[in-house]
């Protein structure tokens, strides 16, 4: 049996209570988790929780940001060589980004999901291997991509 990746979590203010959510129910699952921050829902930068999201991302974790939609959180982290950051509203969402994109970051929207979707996008996210194959090669082109 292949072990559990350990998780890497962040969150701002408004991604804050479902961050614990998930944080309590990946435990139940027996993962490890480092937690980033934020750690209340008092008004903070969502931009300041990426960095060391994706520092651990790249040393071979699996990351899960929360923000109110999703949107800033997900455009930040793609920012860096290396994260495929992919924002899920469903279950599907997430297998697709796994399978076809071999995201490493999944980001959900605390205003914009319910609690058991956001449970089963980690869940499904957590589970699914990529494919590799055609997508492996797509995906090398997106390393590449110029305005040339």
């Amino acid at each position: 049996m292949t072990p559990k990746p350990s998780l890497v979590f962040g969150s701002d203010h408004a991604g804050f209570e479902l961050k614990e959510l998930l944080k309590a129910k990946v435990e139940e699952w027996g993962y490890s988790v480092k937690d980033c921050g934020a750690s209340s829902t008092d008004a903070v930068d969502y931009s300041d929780y990426i960095v060391p999201v994706v520092k651990e991302v790249l040393k071979g974790a699996v990351g899960i940001l929360v923000c109110g939609s999703g949107i800033g959180m997900s455009i930040g982290a793609n920012r860096f060589k290396g994260i495929h950051a992919a924002l899920c509203c469903d279950a599907f969402m997430a297998k697709m980004s796994r399978t076809h994109n071999d995201a490493n970051i999944l980001v959900l929207g605390e205003r914009l999901i319910k609690t058991d979707e956001a449970v089963a996008c980690l869940e499904t996210f957590l589970n699914t291997p990529f494919e590799n194959g055609r997508h492996t090669c797509r995906l090398e082109k997106l390393d590449h991509l110029t305005l040339s």
